[in-house]
């Protein structure tokens, strides 16, 4: 993490990083440019905003694993087709692609396992952390290297908390793992029982302000909730969060309302 970046609660719990007044720093390619909140080159994981810059491209390279980018504007455009701001673009391990922007283009970005380019592209430089050198090809040619998913279209879903609903942007079951990625948004003076996290979250918040127990965030910023923090969420003036989480809640008060991340 970039602890220079953190507002910390307290060990093992939650910390918020304000991605607006962070720096912008290279990448290594001409072009690319990262906010890292987290990033390990052994496992490949990143979490993140990524910015192209107009007429640069990423390179060809293959995921062993999936991808999330949320378009926070901009478009990238690949054999397939393109993805645009206001869209979840979402590869799986095999996607096998090289993506170009025509113009800015800025991600909220989440890895989850390293990414392969070949000898002639190299690894060092390239803005996929973990990136490693190695021959390959396309496993699935008839597959299509991305999933682009208009957020806004996806329908609500109430969630049994009042003036909390979601949308779920991908259920990791189709993958053999049991998470999930949603959109939350909270109503003003929306507050989310105290309960405990099984496992990491992670959200981006887009726009508004929420507190996770003493921790506050705003729109731009990175949230992580660490697993086993005990909290409430609260939004006196509302707010709207992609949240990518690795497990289920529990309720602290024995509630059986329903989990709130759609598990």
């Amino acid at each position: 993490m970039s602890a220079s970046l953190a507002i910390r609660q307290r060990p093992g719990g939650t910390y918020a990083y304000d991605m607006l007044a962070a720096p912008w720093t290279p990448t290594g390619r001409p072009g690319l440019s990262q906010k890292a909140v987290r990033a390990s080159r052994e496992q490949g994981q990143y979490l993140g905003l990524i910015g192209f810059d107009p007429m640069t491209k990423s390179g060809l390279h293959q995921h062993q694993a999936p991808a999330f980018s949320y378009f926070l504007d901009g478009t990238l455009h690949d054999y397939d087709g393109a993805a645009r701001k206001g869209e979840m673009g979402i590869n799986l391990a095999g996607t096998t692609h090289d993506a170009v922007a025509y113009d800015r283009c800025v991600l909220a970005a989440r890895l989850e396992g390293p990414v392969l380019y070949p000898p002639e592209e190299g690894a060092d430089g390239r803005v996929h952390t973990g990136a490693r050198v190695a021959e390959f090809r396309n496993p699935a040619p008839e597959v299509p290297p991305d999933i682009n998913i208009v957020v806004a279209d996806l329908p609500v879903q109430a969630t049994g908390i009042g003036g909390l609903t979601r949308r779920l942007v991908f259920d990791h079951r189709i993958i053999g793992e049991n998470r999930r990625l949603v959109v939350w948004n909270l109503l003003p003076g929306t507050r989310v029982p105290a309960h405990r996290a099984s496992a990491d979250i992670e959200w981006f918040v887009l726009g508004g302000e929420v507190r996770v127990g003493d921790t506050r965030a705003s729109g731009g910023s990175f949230v992580i909730v660490e697993a086993g923090t005990e909290a409430e969420i609260v939004s006196d003036f509302g707010v709207r969060l992609i949240a990518w989480a690795d497990g289920p809640v529990s309720w602290l008060d024995g509630d059986a309302r329903p989990e709130p991340y759609g598990f």
